[in-house]
């Protein structure tokens, strides 16, 4: 019975050594308020999406939900408004997956919103298919459609400055890769459908998400609007919906007990959103609410400034 006790003991401990060491995260202790500011969150109806606009709501800003599905965004925008006792959350459609409709909400938002101070690219796939375009669907969501976003609504940050964009990437950017050619014959970053093309697209993606970060800095150097990319931490979230049934089983249990939840998921966002003084670190990468150091790849400048120009006449925007 000892023997069964002295077992049980060492995998808490075990278990409490590994969540609290690696897992469970810093957390944002930014006590700045937002009245009168306005911030965008892209994919905030559901998961770290969501737990990002709480946030902000409750610090008092106007908080804009971008999301495709209308039925579940407002869902959310009505558990945010009752939560934070913050009746400023809305509702804009927007759907990455269509030029055409992230060029409609970029109007619609000039149009109706005279503000906006913080631009969080949140939204985020791991799926097969294609875009409304023709591009793979997790290249064209997680990079493209934030790219065009980002550019559409950038003059309107400038005139608000001190504002910021904050884009989520992930430490699987270090697994990246961008060839050129491939995106130019195939308009994707990987050449086929499976679960494996899967995740490398979506480790493409995420390498795209940090060059973009980087490049967007260089251009903006001088001005009023910082941007930051960043790795959430490990964090169990829809974006596991892609994922095949039998993924999904094997990887439940384990991220029952160690990954972060929605919440822990959305400190590191909400320190590069809010925290004073990271404003000379425009265009780095951050994880567990620090400055990280990112994957060769992700400091390639020639690299990032390359993928800007092609995104820009993917994009329609040269």
């Amino acid at each position: 019975m000892s023997a069964l006790l002295y077992l049980v003991a060492g995998a808490v401990s075990s278990y409490v050594l590994i969540y609290y060491g690696v897992f469970r995260g810093a957390r944002c202790a930014s006590s700045v308020k937002l009245k009168g500011k306005t911030a965008i969150v892209t994919g905030s109806n559901t998961g770290i999406g969501k737990a990002t606009a709480l946030d902000l709501a409750k610090r008092g800003a106007r908080v804009i939900l971008a999301c495709r599905s209308k039925e579940k965004a407002e869902a959310a925008a009505f558990d945010i408004r009752r939560e934070s006792g913050n009746n400023q959350v809305v509702f804009m459609q927007l759907d990455l997956a269509s030029f055409k409709s992230v060029r409609s909400f970029a109007e619609n938002f000039l149009k109706t919103e005279p503000r906006l101070d913080i631009l969080i690219n949140n939204a985020g796939v791991m799926s097969s298919g294609h875009t409304e375009d023709g591009f793979g669907m997790t290249f064209g969501v997680n990079h493209l459609g934030h790219f065009l976003l980002t550019n559409l609504l950038l003059e309107r940050l400038q005139q608000c400055g001190p504002s910021r964009v904050v884009t989520v990437a992930a430490l699987l950017h270090r697994f990246g890769n961008i060839d050129f050619p491939l995106l130019s014959s195939n308009k994707d970053l990987v050449s086929g459908q499976s679960a494996w093309h899967n995740f490398q697209a979506y480790c493409n993606s995420k390498l795209c998400n940090v060059l973009f970060i980087r490049e967007l800095a260089n251009r903006l150097e001088g001005t009023s609007v910082t941007c930051y990319s960043l790795h959430p931490g490990v964090i169990y979230t829809e974006l596991c919906r892609s994922m095949s049934l039998w993924q999904q089983l094997l990887i439940m249990p384990f991220a029952k007990l160690f990954f972060l939840d929605p919440n822990g998921g959305s400190q590191t966002t909400l320190y590069c959103a809010l925290q004073e003084g990271v404003e000379p670190f425009s265009g780095r990468y951050f994880s567990n609410c620090a400055l990280q150091q990112v994957g060769a790849k992700g400091r390639d400048d020639a690299l990032a400034k390359k993928l800007w120009e092609v995104s820009e006449r993917l994009t329609n925007l040269s």
